[in-house]
């Protein structure tokens, strides 16, 4: 048995603080509170500590790493990882996987070795990940590519009906939701009434629906309606994915969006979000184009981009309906070295130094990497990431990937950052609220059975940290520093080795 004694609980639930014990016993936590008299194999003095649940990145892309032994996460206190989002998941992998490759190497950083055939075969491989518990989402995109490849548009009956089978096969293995990128080829190009029929699917096994809806910009009061009307019809539960308004002649619309979430939930509708504690994104850039010009794949879209005339119009409209700035997209990660200076630089800058026009940068990089070019984005305001992450339907997470290059300092810092940064300096929630948002609140949403909180019985995830030092100095010109106040970090009642972070 191990007694982490004299510590702060704050339990996870949402609950004051209160001073006390905890005891492990085995992979399970014994008991909290006051044991004087106790005598364990093994004592922690917390004194001065804080003792909470591991923390839950409820949506990660670490659906690669996880198998690793990546330490990024671990050091921040994170002992659960939700993979499979936004569309993307390792399986179910076609007998080809080429085109799965294109669909999410962006995301998952990966090469040309991975895929598993179902959940089954995936959730074996990480059970016995080293470092976090992995529950894991079906995507969406990563589905249709194993029927029907990259091929957009409407999907025949046959199709849909081995859609359907496979998600309920994915579910009866293990799988905890399914998860569309409704902003993604060939998610993208989906009509609602296949979403539909899925989302029966979800409700039918009682899991989550999360999506990455179709527009976060001028749009995205129509693409909340959208999800919502899809929960409506289906009966799915709900979770919006980092949700947010992106481009500031859009900001106003938040109220507008925030009041249509909680007016569903008024009707019934069992809708959350999440969210993640930072003003810029991050993802792939062939994200800028309109998706349609990823119709076939990447190799599909290399054609188009070096058709002068088909160039020219994939131009035209990429200018048209950009609502970034183009001092607001910097590029964080290339394939090849031959653009690496270009890491770090804006799409306005390397447009000065090129002496091109900022789109046929943006389009000359794309055909120079093959499509392989990730980007960082300033999206939101702090007033409206305030409003969202103190919110009471929010969960907090990372929306982490890794890159090869320059990552989002959320990937080394969300957790830290949230109770440091967020809570003890900007004082935007208690702590008591921040931890709930990282432990109990995403453990029910997700149903993640005994995890998440501090009581008898439930599984010994446990992250000691100081509250008055804890947070991550990762910035996005330094993404990668690894964040202070992490003293221990227990994930099934053992001490996991290089979890101890300084100050």
């Amino acid at each position: 048995m191990i007694l982490l004694k004299n510590g702060t609980i704050i339990d996870g639930t949402g609950t004051g603080a209160f001073a006390g014990d905890l005891l492990i016993d085995g992979d399970r936590i014994a008991e909290v509170g006051d044991f004087e008299a106790l005598t364990a194999s093994e004592t922690v003095d917390c004194s001065g500590f804080t003792i909470a649940p591991g923390f839950i990145d409820a949506h990660s892309h670490s659906d690669l790493q996880v198998l690793e032994g990546r330490r990024e996460k671990l050091i921040q206190g994170v002992t659960t990882e939700v993979v499979g989002n936004c569309g993307f998941s390792t399986y179910p992998a076609p007998d080809d996987p080429t085109p799965l490759y294109e669909f999410a190497n962006g995301l998952f950083c990966g090469d040309d070795s991975w895929g598993w055939k179902n959940a089954k075969e995936y959730l074996s491989a990480t059970a016995a990940g080293p470092n976090a518990s992995v529950v894991s989402l079906v995507g969406h995109g990563s589905l249709r590519i194993a029927v029907a490849g990259n091929r957009q548009g409407p999907l025949p009956e046959s199709q849909l009906d081995t859609m359907e089978g496979m998600l309920d096969e994915a579910f009866d293995q293990g799988a905890a939701g399914f998860s569309t990128g409704l902003m993604y080829a060939p998610g993208s190009s989906a009509p609602f009434e296949e979403l539909v029929r899925l989302c029966r699917v979800v409700t039918r096994h009682d899991k989550i629906y999360t999506t990455h809806i179709r527009s976060y910009i001028s749009g995205v009061i129509d693409a909340v309606e959208e999800q919502l009307e899809l929960a409506r019809r289906s009966g799915c539960r709900l979770q919006i994915s980092h949700l947010q308004v992106v481009g500031a002649s859009n900001w106003d619309k938040q109220a507008r969006v925030l009041d249509q979430i909680e007016q569903a939930r008024a009707d019934g509708i069992d809708v959350a979000f999440d969210c993640y504690p930072y003003v810029a994104g991050s993802t792939v850039m062939t994200q800028l184009l309109p998706q349609s010009a990823l119709d076939g794949g990447l190799e599909a879209l290399m054609a188009r981009l070096e058709d002068p005339d088909k160039r020219k119009r994939i131009a035209a409209a990429t200018d048209e309906v950009l609502e970034w700035r183009w001092n607001d997209i910097y590029i964080s990660a290339v394939h090849s070295d031959w653009n690496r200076q270009a890491v770090g630089c804006n799409l306005a800058e390397l447009a000065e130094e090129w002496g091109r026009p900022p789109v046929d940068v943006m389009i000359d990089l794309l055909i120079q990497e093959r499509g392989k070019v990730n980007i960082l984005s300033f999206n939101q305001s702090e007033e409206n990431l305030r409003e969202t992450l103190s919110h009471a339907l929010s969960i907090i997470i990372s929306d982490g990937f890794y890159v090869r290059g320059r990552p989002h300092p959320r990937l080394h810092g969300t957790f830290p950052l949230l109770l440091g940064t967020i809570v003890r300096q900007r004082n935007w929630m208690s702590i008591e609220e921040g931890v709930h948002k990282i432990a109990d609140l995403p453990a029910r949403r997700f149903q993640i059975k005994d995890r998440g909180r501090l009581a008898s019985g439930y599984f010994a995830d446990v992250t000691v940290f100081d509250a008055n030092s804890v947070d991550s100095p990762a910035t996005y010109d330094d993404p990668e520093q690894k964040p202070v106040g992490i003293k221990y970090v227990f994930r099934n009642g053992a001490l996991l080795e290089g979890s101890v972070c300084s100050g």
